[in-house]
């Protein structure tokens, strides 16, 4: 363990990996898309209760929480919930390239409700990187209309799912002041499994019947793509900063893609490519122009 909190870049490329396999197992599984997001949700709830209900501190901290804080997490897990049905679907009808970049513009929804809810502000150049990334959304939709088989249907999904996991980014910023990161999660991970679980059988699907083949890729996509991802992720901003976590998330639309081009003979056209890199170029400006903000004399005295 000595040797990872020396070498923490080890852990981010762990992480890159793990969550860049969840659209290559969400795509891949047979089994309904809202059922294989129930299962990974089942399954990390399950991974994860050992940890929090035998520990004292975490089961005092749940003892604790005042009613608004349990309100805002159960309403964060069902947007999150929503954000992995809508997205695992969009995986059906459009190429992995297309849906990953497209969720990849959660940060620009993320920082409109924020000025639009919670009273933030944005300068002229993050209005300009947002614009510069919703034009590569634009890019991607013009060359997958031309596609047939859905594609645009399911470009449009992940644009939803990326607006859904924002809503579920911005309630967590609110939560997570009075609460810790790990009680935090485990609350909005028990919501969204519930919420997937009701959303099955609103569907008229239920969670038996689809084989080993939903609760294997359920389980690898909680322990990859969650446990593995996500959570190293949280862990490895005790040593890098948050700019430079989010933005090595962007190298997942990178690796999904070249994984898909195994996996699936998935491969981008250059438009395609071209709408990705923009994009990605995009998120990546406002990364460092809200990361320098965040550091000048102006904003640290707000």
């Amino acid at each position: 363990m000595k040797y990872i909190e020396k070498h923490p870049m080890i852990m981010i490329v762990i992480g890159i990996i793990g969550i860049s396999f969840s659209a290559i197992f969400a795509k891949y599984s047979q089994a309904p898309s809202v059922v294989t997001a129930a299962f990974r949700l089942l399954w990390t709830v399950a991974l994860l209760s050992p940890v929090i209900l035998f520990s004292q501190g975490y089961r005092q901290e749940l003892q604790r929480l005042d009613r608004r804080t349990v309100v805002l997490c159960i309403i964060s897990g069902i947007f999150l919930g929503l954000h992995l049905a809508i997205w695992f679907e969009s995986l059906k009808f459009t190429s992995v390239a297309s849906s990953t970049t497209i969720v990849c513009t959660e940060v620009v929804w993320v920082s409109l409700g924020f000025c639009l809810f919670l009273k933030g502000r944005l300068g002229g150049k993050a209005v300009l990187a947002i614009a510069i990334t919703l034009s590569g959304s634009v890019v991607i939709a013009l060359s997958d209309s031309g596609s047939g088989g859905g594609h645009l249907y399911g470009d449009i999904l992940a644009l939803v799912a990326a607006i859904a996991v924002a809503v579920y980014t911005l309630i967590g910023r609110v939560a997570r002041a009075t609460v810790s990161t790990t009680v935090y999660t485990y609350l909005v991970y028990v919501a969204s499994a519930v919420t997937l679980v009701i959303l099955t059988f609103a569907q008229g699907y239920t969670l038996a019947g689809h084989g080993t083949d939903g609760w294997v890729i359920g389980l690898l996509l909680a322990v990859f793509s969650t446990i593995l991802g996500h959570s190293i992720f949280s862990w490895c901003l005790k040593y890098f900063s948050p700019s430079f976590v989010s933005a090595s998330k962007l190298c997942e639309p990178v690796v999904s893609s070249i994984l898909a081009i195994f996996v699936f003979r998935e491969i981008p056209g250059p438009v395609q490519i071209l709408g990705g890199a923009v994009i990605i170029g995009g998120v990546v400006l406002y990364s460092r122009i809200e990361g320098k903000e965040r550091h000048s004399p102006d904003a640290s005295g707000q």
